[in-house]
């Protein structure tokens, strides 16, 4: 036995624990907070205490959530999946009964210290129930219908209680990443092929039934449809965000026009430029080389989730190590994709940059799992 594995052994286990976090994860979360922290405080005109001084202490918080998540074994995680799903489940019935509402959605319920969005837990907790769902059920069952109904059911339970609220946006990263586990988990694609289909009938259900007593969508979601099959068409009203948007990408050029200069954000053009639209006001600054910078450390953590999620040999921490790599891409993806006037405005925040509460800390709680999932891994 070596010098170094005598004492590696020799610490007691919490502390050996920290020893086997995967710290080059932890460090590439860190990084991309501190970039979210620079933005909060080029768009708030240099002032830390508006939006920047609240991200970083709700980071610190998230980074705590994270290390104590991690330290708890994995067997823990799995055995409480259910009731984790059970009590997000239960708070999104509390939202649609005594939620808080804002900007014409009803989405948050009031803890005084804080806001809490049920629809972000349970984000999480949904890769946590099916992850269990198919480490309990032998691969022989996983394509067989009857066992493809429960994992159906425990998706579109909360994706009908996101819609009311109406939280399309969420509704949809439900559907996606549920749909994600049950394809890592091995589900025939055929399965696939049928839901594609349906999901196509489906959007000619919802166009068709435009102005109808039948109507499917909400007249504002109708509005950022429009929106996004021509913003021009309305550039001072409906298409005003993503025509905005889309200048201040343009106008950042390959270097950016430089830190706190962006004059899209700065003068007020860019609407909710702290949250949604900040990756925005970084292309403007920092320009291409900035916005691929960002992408880049993305993708690495992407990296970090995918290689330990290959190299775990316990099932459960496998597919929920993939699930919350999953989700994290659905993120940033949809983000980007909303701002860059490839999809609809749907309010997906940036993770680690975006202004909030709710979607930070659940966000960290899901990297702890995957920190959990990799100390805990048979040696």
């Amino acid at each position: 036995m070596s010098y170094l594995e005598y004492t590696v052994k020799s610490i007691p286990s919490g502390p050996r624990k920290i020893l086997y976090l995967n710290w080059p994860l932890a460090i590439l979360l860190a990084t991309v907070a501190a970039v979210g922290f620079l933005m909060l405080y080029s768009v708030a005109g240099g002032r830390l205490e508006t939006w920047a001084e609240p991200q970083m202490k709700r980071f610190a918080l998230g980074f705590a959530v994270m290390l104590v998540a991690a330290l708890v074994p994995i067997w823990f995680w799995r055995n409480i999946s259910l009731l984790a799903y059970l009590v997000s489940l239960a708070l999104l019935v509390a939202v649609a009964l005594v939620g808080i509402e804002g900007k014409g959605a009803q989405r948050w319920i009031e803890l005084g210290f804080m806001r809490l969005q049920p629809s972000e837990l349970m984000k999480i907790t949904l890769v946590m129930v099916l992850a269990a769902y198919y480490d309990w059920l032998p691969i022989s069952r996983v394509s067989r219908p009857v066992w493809v109904l429960a994992p159906l059911a425990l998706i579109l339970t909360p994706v009908a209680l996101v819609l009311r609220q109406p939280d399309l946006g969420t509704s949809i990263l439900l559907v996606i990443g549920g749909g994600a586990m049950m394809f890592l988990a091995g589900v025939h694609w055929a399965y696939f092929a049928v839901v594609i289909a349906l999901g196509g009938g489906a959007v000619l259900a919802v166009f068709a039934s435009r102005g109808t007593d039948w109507q499917l969508l909400e007249n504002y979601q109708y509005r950022r449809i429009d929106t996004f099959l021509n913003p021009e068409s309305d550039p001072l009203g409906a298409g005003y965000h993503i025509t905005q948007s889309k200048i201040a990408l343009g106008s950042g050029g390959w270097t950016g026009r430089g830190f706190m200069q962006g004059t899209q954000s700065r003068l007020n053009f860019l609407p909710e430029k702290h949250t949604d639209f900040i990756f925005v006001t970084l292309a403007e600054e920092f320009g291409f080389v900035g916005a691929v910078s960002l992408l880049g450390l993305y993708a690495l953590i992407l990296l970090f989730c995918i290689a330990a999620a290959l190299g775990n040999r316990n099932r459960f921490s496998s597919l929920l190590t993939l699930g919350i790599a999953v989700t994290f891409f659905l993120f940033f993806a949809v983000n980007m994709a909303m701002v860059m006037g490839l999809m609809p405005v749907v309010g997906v925040p940036l993770p680690l940059v975006s202004y909030g509460g709710s979607a930070m800390l659940v966000l960290m709680l899901g990297f702890g799992l995957v920190q959990s999932a990799h100390i805990h891994k048979p040696r």
